[in-house]
């Protein structure tokens, strides 16, 4: 795609996102005559449900909204987050793709109406006696997997920590921790958090790589990029066997039912942790919470980590200032295989990413599709495990990512660099972070056939 295209493109959705302000303005302008909302009964559920999470004293948003004092100065910037889809942060596109999560945080069109609603009749606070029961505030550095109600991890192992100076350059600390097991375990979900909230500031990603003890089946065998695509061996990394991925903004990998990864006793984690300097000195590291399947309820298959490229071999990446650019990336499915989730990964020129499957019969479909990409949210998308896309062994999952080294671009630190591939923040990469699980032939013939059925039964009913 040519420059020329891509800016065609960026227009079509732009005015696509203008078109759906407009018609949610409409809706606002015909909203039953005589309805008042207010802070106190309608948008204080909402914004507890869906925002206070991180818009609380002592978080990681710039405002807390936790009261109506606190929110009413920022209700016009609100209601523009909101009628954009910016905030909360779920940017995958709603017309294309899959579109049930098990995660999902985003607003629904309800929601988002009453919330323009309440900001367009004066944004009132109405009767505090109205307001639901307050949340409690996170005063610790918390597991998402534990606000999300799946109890406290069975084990955490932390990483020694870095002391990062206020000023520095960008560091990839890498150190070894036990797995503190005595027997074989299987991990149903798992998530990484830095060891302190003031971490979250300073830790960009961190990998917890698994260093096997005699499993060779834990090693992904599933893709190929072809040979000798990659000079320096970069296709191996889907190879080494990762129990997560994280990065900022990033929340937990929730398995689907029947699937985790193994952990042998002996077994160590390497960590890879990106950290960088944000003008304050701050000491910390990373941790990984693992929860555990229950003895006698071990799942029949493994889920592998997967880095699908969105660039093409021998990791070329050359973004011209002030442009608009775009490259692509290819991997082959060598088995039937199910995607369990969808983590795009930019760093700051990052756009937009698409993950397409073009299936042996020469057929294609968009899986998901996220255009308004943030870097300061790497969120990860959990498929719902009935939606869950499936593919047969053939399969090439086509990786497209676009990149926006503009002054239009709010996260770009020099618009006037050239920006090539690399691990540094001001360096650039692409990748669709996704857990695999594959399928022998009866798996998933068995699999799609009892998904037809399905569908075939909900069309009868009406469903």
């Amino acid at each position: 795609m040519t420059n020329l295209m891509f800016q065609q493109w960026r227009r079509l959705r732009v005015s696509g996102l203008a078109l759906a302000v407009v018609l949610a303005r409409l809706v606002v302008a015909e909203a039953a005559p005589g309805t008042q909302v207010t802070f106190s009964k309608d948008v204080a559920p909402i914004i507890q449900a869906k925002c206070q999470e991180c818009h609380q004293p002592n978080s990681i948003a710039p405002m807390s909204l936790i009261t109506y004092k606190d929110a009413r100065p920022w209700a016009k910037s609100i209601r523009e987050r909101v009628i954009t889809r910016q905030m909360p942060p779920w940017h995958i596109d709603r017309s294309v793709g899959v579109q049930n999560f098990k995660n999902d945080m985003s607003l629904t069109d309800d929601q988002v109406e009453t919330i323009v609603r309440w900001v367009d009749d004066g944004a009132l606070e109405g009767n505090p006696k109205d307001l639901p029961p307050a949340k409690p505030l996170v005063v610790d550095n918390e597991w998402k997997g534990v606000r999300d109600g799946y109890g406290p991890p069975d084990l955490i192992i932390r990483s020694s920590e870095y002391a990062m100076p206020a000023a520095h350059q960008d560091v990839w600390y890498r150190p070894m921790s036990d797995i503190p097991i005595t027997e074989p375990r299987w991990a149903k979900m798992v998530e990484i958090r830095p060891t302190n909230l003031k971490g979250r500031r300073i830790i960009h990603h961190s990998i917890a790589y698994l260093v096997l003890n005699n499993d060779p089946d834990a090693v992904n065998k599933g893709t190929s990029n072809g040979p000798d695509r990659f000079r320096d061996g970069d296709d191996l990394v889907n190879r080494r066997p990762q129990l997560m991925e994280w990065a900022i903004g990033k929340g937990y990998d929730l398995f689907r039912p029947d699937t985790g990864k193994l952990i042998l006793p002996g077994e160590k984690i390497s960590w890879d942790q990106h950290i960088h300097a944000v003008g304050e000195e701050i000491t910390a590291g990373s941790e990984i919470g693992i929860w555990l399947y229950k003895k006698g309820e071990e799942p029949k298959k493994r889920s592998y980590l997967v880095g699908f490229t969105g660039i093409r071999g021998n990791r070329f990446l050359d973004i011209p200032p002030n442009s608009l650019s775009m490259t692509e990336g290819f991997t082959v499915l060598k088995e039937n295989a199910l995607l369990e989730n969808f983590q795009p990964h930019f760093h700051l020129r990052g756009k937009s990413m698409q993950v397409e499957a073009i299936l042996p019969d020469g057929s294609s479909q968009i899986v998901s599709y996220v255009g308004n990409f943030n870097f300061n949210w790497m969120t990860n998308y959990i498929y719902a495990d009935d939606a869950a896309p499936v593919f047969p062994k053939g399969t090439v999952i086509h990786v497209s990512a676009w990149y926006d080294n503009t002054r239009s671009n709010k996260n770009n630190p020099d618009p006037d660099q050239w920006v090539g591939y690399g691990d540094r923040t001001v360096d650039e990469m692409a990748h669709a972070w996704i857990n695999v699980v594959y399928l022998n032939d009866e798996e998933y013939n068995s699999l799609i056939a009892e998904r037809k059925a399905k569908a075939a039964k909900e069309t009868n009913t009406g469903n």
